[in-house]
């Protein structure tokens, strides 16, 4: 049995075809599922924490980074119940980085012709878990900027709005603790990478590999404004690792402290007043992927 989570706002206009071609290859398969759909924004949360409380199936999410996002959130039993992702949603990035395919069909296929595999998580304070990406600075304003937007949509619309958080850029004060090491950055941005890309496919940890047991820890520190348009085209290229004023590093536990709060994202979710801090959780969530 496979429990739908279904997200119908997610994607583009396309969106109810991709789900419908989802669904109708299940029944080709002959695998049985029910459906539920999501209404409201934090539902998938409920939805997940209830259908892996019965164990009465695995868990499909047929939407985007978002829908993935609650209902990793809401996940129990994960001895019980695993995980499976038919990407629906306009960026797509976690899918990219467990080699889930975009096509419905071929996604379906992997739910039923193959095993779930353990597939790390991130855990952050006051139980908020995140999946693919954990973020503060600029990224945050990038998508404060796509949110207020009216016209745009989709990654044109977060190129857009990166291209404009970059000329109104600012560096922010903030103290690490990675691999028990402190240190103090002027940094422009500084993510936790489980998956590598944000925003549609901009590979801010391009080096991030699921399965490694690890997080990278990106920051780009003291950026001078001279440096931001080769800088620019160095992150759409997938690398920024190149830059001298990017600091990476790969741990298991990762510690901010900005000088002054900060709104985090995590997987494109926009949290206040929460804690950067973070761990990997391996050897628990099972999810269908490459």
């Amino acid at each position: 049995m496979l429990n739908i989570i279904l997200n119908p706002n997610s994607g583009e206009g396309k969106k109810r075809k991709l789900q419908r071609a989802a669904l109708e290859r299940f029944r080709a398969r002959n695998q049985e599922f029910r459906v539920f759909e999501t209404e409201k924004a934090g539902q998938a949360i409920h939805l997940a924490h209830d259908l892996t409380q019965e164990a009465e199936g695995d868990i499909v999410v047929v939407g985007g980074d978002g829908t993935l996002h609650e209902v990793v959130n809401g996940f129990t039993n994960f001895d019980k119940c695993a995980l499976g992702l038919i990407p629906t949603g306009t960026g797509n990035d976690f899918a990219a980085a467990a080699g889930i395919p975009l096509e419905p069909e071929k996604a379906a296929d992997l739910i039923v012709d193959s095993q779930p595999q353990y597939t790390e998580y991130m855990q952050m304070p006051q139980g908020v878990r995140g999946i693919n990406v954990v973020g503060t600075g600029i990224d945050v304003e990038i998508l404060q900027r796509c949110r207020s937007s009216k016209i745009l949509r989709g990654r044109f619309q977060y190129i857009i709005s990166l291209i404009i958080s970059l000329i109104k850029f600012k560096n922010y004060k903030m103290r690490t603790l990675v691999n028990g090491k402190e240190g103090n950055y002027n940094a422009l941005i500084a993510c936790v990478g489980n998956g590598y890309r944000i925003g549609g496919g901009i590979r801010m940890c391009p080096e991030a590999k699921l399965g490694d047991g690890l997080l990278d820890f990106v920051v780009v520190d003291d950026v001078k404004k001279l440096r931001v348009p080769p800088a620019f085209v160095k992150l759409m290229k997938g690398k920024i690792l190149e830059e001298p004023f990017t600091r990476f590093e790969r741990a298991e536990h990762v510690e901010i402290y900005p000088e002054k709060d900060l709104i985090i994202q995590v997987d494109g979710e926009l949290y206040e007043g929460l804690p950067f801090i973070v761990d990997i959780v391996k050897n628990k969530l099972r999810m269908f992927r490459k």
